[in-house]
């Protein structure tokens, strides 16, 4: 006699939940609490958390809380392994599946805009890239590179985040390859994406910005408190500085920059706040510009527990 089948999940009862927002906005502790309401487990969304050492500066889930609720996409790669958006997607579906087979709902929750993009509308297709040519756009001027860019496909240089190198050297590498605008090779981004034929909502979480600064400005405190130098200083034995994408990390490039007497360790401080509050600011106008987002925002009195309660739709 066969053994009895046992039912399986519904994968469409178990459709993901997306938590975005800026740096320090509180997601990773609603996240937590929402997937303890609902029997979820948390795929982060984040580019840095990724590599295994990026622990302080990357603000990781502790032990314990990864104990709470298992956490995804955390420590996947080392510091000398390159990680991509198609690498993200490939894992997030693998991770979904996993999550769904357990019946188990899986909560996206991070603030890297492209990666919730990649993994709901698709990725481009833009030739792969080119080791040699990687390396001459890397060894070129930031400036010359915009300038170029500007010529050769003004409506990406209208949008592009000029101040992140990484993506300019992209852009300016597609073209070179393709001999076409990066623009046009872009995915065709859907305006009503679904998943498993089921609309879904990008709840992003927000604060008044005097209240959204404090917090950052404590968590960069926090972070230097508990070792943000020497674990920076350690890193540069593993090759921290090798990693282009891992040095755009904020923080890690600052206390580099401060061990090699650049500026004081109270000046690296102010600026990593600085560069924290900018980044924060960019974060919200990306997912403004580019996604289907709920807004929920949250006083500077309200609980996580009280957010997660509103999004799982729990009383």
């Amino acid at each position: 006699m066969s053994a009895p089948s046992h039912p399986q999940p519904s994968t469409f009862n178990l459709r993901p939940l997306f938590l975005a927002g800026p740096t320090a906005v509180g997601k990773s502790e609603v996240a937590l609490l929402l997937a303890e309401i609902i029997e979820g487990e948390i795929i982060s969304v984040d580019s840095m958390q990724v590599y295994r050492g990026l622990d302080i500066g990357t603000a990781k889930p502790s032990a314990a809380d990864r104990q709470r609720v298992p956490h995804h996409l955390i420590d996947v790669v080392d510091l000398t392994a390159p990680f991509d958006a198609a690498r993200f997607v490939a894992l997030a579906q693998q991770a979904v599946a996993e999550i769904q087979s357990r019946g188990h709902t899986p909560i996206f929750s991070g603030g890297t805009g492209l990666y919730f993009k990649a993994f709901l509308d698709g990725l481009g297709e833009a030739p792969p890239s080119d080791k040699k040519l990687r390396a001459e756009l890397e060894a070129t001027p930031l400036a010359d590179l915009l300038r170029e860019l500007e010529l050769r496909d003004p409506a990406i240089f209208a949008q592009i985040d000029r101040q992140n190198p990484r993506r300019v050297i992209r852009a300016v590498e597609v073209i070179r390859l393709s001999g076409k605008p990066f623009s046009g090779q872009r995915a065709e981004w859907k305006t009503a994406a679904t998943i498993h034929n089921s609309p879904f909502t990008i709840h992003g979480l927000s604060r008044p910005a005097a209240d959204l600064h404090t917090r950052i400005n404590d968590r960069v405190d926090e972070m230097f408190r508990r070792g943000l130098v020497d674990e920076t200083r350690r890193l540069l034995g593993h090759r921290l500085e090798q990693n282009r994408t891992a040095m755009q990390a904020i923080g890690y490039r600052q206390v580099v920059e401060h061990l090699r007497g650049e500026r004081t360790l109270p000046e690296t401080v102010e600026l990593v706040k600085s560069k924290t509050r900018q980044y924060a600011k960019r974060q919200l106008t990306w997912f403004h510009k580019h996604a289907q987002v709920q807004w929920l925002e949250l006083s500077p009195t309200e609980s996580a527990e009280s957010c997660a309660r509103k999004i799982s739709g729990s009383p």
